[in-house]
């Protein structure tokens, strides 16, 4: 068992568009008598508003905090062990602590923040949990044609042919204590065995795998894995091992405020063109709708478009803002703009 001096923490990582948020809104409400505080560390501001909107007893609302000026392990000194120490100082200690890293995040190098000297004695890696997009994984699209780049580095190693998106879905995987293949109603059970069969053929070691539709998944499963992963790091590698620090310059982001709409099915057809014509790998934001007092909840991962009304906009401020991600070497934040006609 966990040391009960060390507060342990579970890291949920996972591409984007994988199903972090829904996952941690399922523990939210399921924690039995945990309790739980959440840290955000993604790109905007909108998974840490929706998971606000879920706070209760178990997790208020000040137990969820956003860190948004970069991701956590470069950030550590400024950003990460004050949240820490501040969530330890809770008069109503948390039992557990969850950590959504950013969708572009590798893990590893936050498995290595938490042996600085302030909170190593604190808290300990309870879990890494990798969310893997069924769908997605089988249809391929985190390497164009694996069998063929696999082919090519084993011929020449000296190239990488690695695309960026590819490197940070491996380096998850590789990080894992248990991979959920997520949105396995979409993928059908031809999927999930191809989903499956990918994620064998880059695992380091044997991970244990269950596939999850809508976040719904045992806490037991997820929480008291008891795997001290900051002991163990050698045994998750990384592609980025050796080198002095890990960049996020692959990928640019970039936060729109649109004015207030009138045609819900023309915003979404509209994010699923800068998908299919501007290479947007992720959109999510919270947008006014024209005659409804209910804030409309847009989430995006390519082409593939989900909106909700979540909640009534009440004293809240009808302010529409879209988060847009996507790879630096095709973003051009002008052209999206004009798209959204902003």
């Amino acid at each position: 068992m966990t040391s009960l001096a060390k507060t342990p923490v579970t890291v949920i990582t996972g591409f984007l568009g994988s199903g972090k948020t829904t996952l941690i809104r399922h523990l939210m409400a399921n924690s039995g008598d945990r309790k739980l505080a959440v840290i955000v560390n993604e790109f905007g501001s909108v998974d840490g508003d929706i998971l606000k909107s879920c706070s209760d007893a178990n997790c208020p609302e000040e137990n969820i905090v956003e860190l948004a000026n970069g991701c956590i392990c470069c950030t550590v000194a400024d950003d990460f062990i004050p949240t820490i120490e501040l969530l330890l100082s809770r008069k109503v200690r948390p039992d557990h602590i969850l950590i959504e890293t950013s969708g572009l995040a590798l893990p590893k190098p936050l498995l290595k923040a938490f042996d600085w000297p302030e909170i190593r004695s604190r808290i300990t890696v309870d879990g890494v949990i990798a969310l893997a997009d069924a769908e997605a994984v089988a249809a391929g699209r985190f390497a164009p044609d694996p069998a063929a780049i696999a082919a090519q580095r084993s011929a020449d190693g000296s190239v990488d042919h690695d695309t960026p998106l590819a490197e940070v879905f491996e380096d998850q995987i590789a990080c894992a204590d248990l991979v959920l293949l997520t949105k396995s109603d979409l993928a059908g059970e031809a999927g999930l065995e191809a989903a499956r069969a990918a994620i064998v053929a880059e695992a380091p070691r044997s991970i244990p795998m269950l596939s999850i539709t809508d976040g719904l998944v045992d806490a037991r499963v997820v929480l008291g894995l008891n795997a001290a992963a900051e002991d163990d790091i050698a045994q998750r590698p990384s592609h980025h091992d050796g080198a002095d620090d890990h960049e996020h310059d692959d990928f640019a982001s970039t936060m729109i405020e649109l004015p207030e709409i009138e045609d819900v099915e023309a915003l979404a057809e509209t994010v699923r063109k800068l998908a299919r014509e501007h290479n947007v790998l992720r959109a999510k934001g919270y947008i006014a709708v024209a005659n409804k007092p209910m804030r409309l909840l847009i989430q995006a991962v390519g082409e593939r478009v989900r909106t909700e009304f979540d909640q009534a906009w009440g004293a809240l401020p009808r302010a529409s803002r879209l988060v847009v991600i996507g790879e630096r070497i095709h973003f051009d934040e002008a052209a999206i703009r004009a798209e959204l006609g902003v």
